[in-house]
């Protein structure tokens, strides 16, 4: 984009994305990222029954809390079963379909993105000792994992934050199985946070035999009947599966020890957001996929690209299609 255009197109301005079969949970970790971009909003716009399938997720995640005994005497969650009802024989009806553009929508910019050029996982790299201070944590600097030549030491991993979803999680559990059958065992030479987003997504990993694999590699897992009496700012070398929420995204809550190099997937790689500047050394926060953080942590720096792929064998990690093509077009108006 930044060759395309010389600048940030994105600022002040609206970002419609056209990758119609993202799911709803999938389509809030791709908009949350246009924060980044310094974008006042962003929509997904999403085919009928990609749509629909969203609003079954979440009708029944809603029905489970009612099951819970979470609904209050109003009824308010079993209003919003309701709502998603009559949104969903809205749209199968034909009665009103998913939104779509209108024929005659003009845009400020058009940015395409063609896939087939992206051949290997990329980085955000804050880049803290650039010359140019304007360029130091910034997500401008995009870099290959081939640029570090495995050679990237890592000090803590973090997958969580509002960036992920359920399938990241489910990512994180299939490597280790990967791994274990690569190796016959998982061995981690640098810390790595897992929070999921909600407790209803553990519940439903807990089903799908997912949670499982991860409480077989974790030195330590959340108790919410015994729950730590302050964040915490030292790690071992283990899988840390965390509450759900914000984690080291929030820079107020857990945090990586000073001058820490942290791979991870939350968006917030700038100046002490993640980790804090030590006496010697700063502090880096950069940005990757949940599959380069998770193997990044097992081998304590940036994988090669054949240790990349042996460890995602198998994992579906592009489920998604545009509904015409692919393209990501920016609104001249807000919406």
């Amino acid at each position: 984009m930044l060759k395309q255009f010389g600048d940030n197109v994105f600022q002040g301005r609206i970002i419609e994305v056209h990758i119609g079969t993202l799911l709803a949970d999938q389509a809030f970790t791709f908009t949350d990222w246009t924060a980044e971009m310094k974008a006042k909003a962003a929509i997904c716009i999403s085919e009928d029954e990609t749509l629909v399938q969203s609003l079954e997720i979440s009708r029944d995640r809603i029905q489970t809390m009612i099951d819970k005994g979470m609904d209050n005497e109003a009824g308010m969650l079993q209003g919003l079963i309701d709502i998603a009802q009559r949104r969903i024989a809205e749209i199968r009806s034909g009665e009103k379909p998913a939104l779509t553009p209108d024929k005659n929508a003009s845009y400020a910019a058009e940015v395409i993105v063609d896939l087939d050029l992206i051949d290997e996982p990329m980085i955000a790299d804050p880049d803290v000792n650039n010359a140019d201070v304007s360029k130091r944590y910034t997500h401008d600097t995009i870099r290959p994992i081939s640029f570090y030549q495995a050679e990237k030491k890592i000090d803590l991993g973090f997958v969580g934050s509002c960036m992920v979803h359920k399938g990241d999680v489910k990512i994180v559990a299939q490597m280790l199985r990967n791994l274990e059958e690569d190796a016959g065992s998982v061995e981690f030479k640098a810390p790595l946070v897992v929070a999921a987003p909600t407790y209803n997504i553990i519940d439903e990993l807990k089903e799908e035999g997912d949670w499982g694999i991860l409480q077989k590699y974790s030195g330590f897992e959340f108790d919410d009947t015994a729950p730590k009496n302050s964040a915490r700012t030292e790690y071992e070398n283990i899988l840390y599966l965390e509450r759900p929420g914000c984690n080291l995204c929030m820079g107020n809550q857990e945090k990586a020890a000073k001058g820490d190099t942290v791979l991870a997937t939350s968006t917030r790689l700038f100046k002490g957001r993640v980790v804090e500047d030590a006496a010697d050394k700063k502090g880096e926060s950069l940005l990757a996929s949940t599959p380069v953080v998770v193997l990044s942590a097992i081998l304590g720096r940036t994988p090669t690209i054949d240790e990349y792929k042996r460890a995602v064998e198998g994992i579906d990690l592009t489920n998604f299609a545009p509904p015409v093509k692919v393209k990501l077009k920016i609104m001249l108006e807000i919406i």
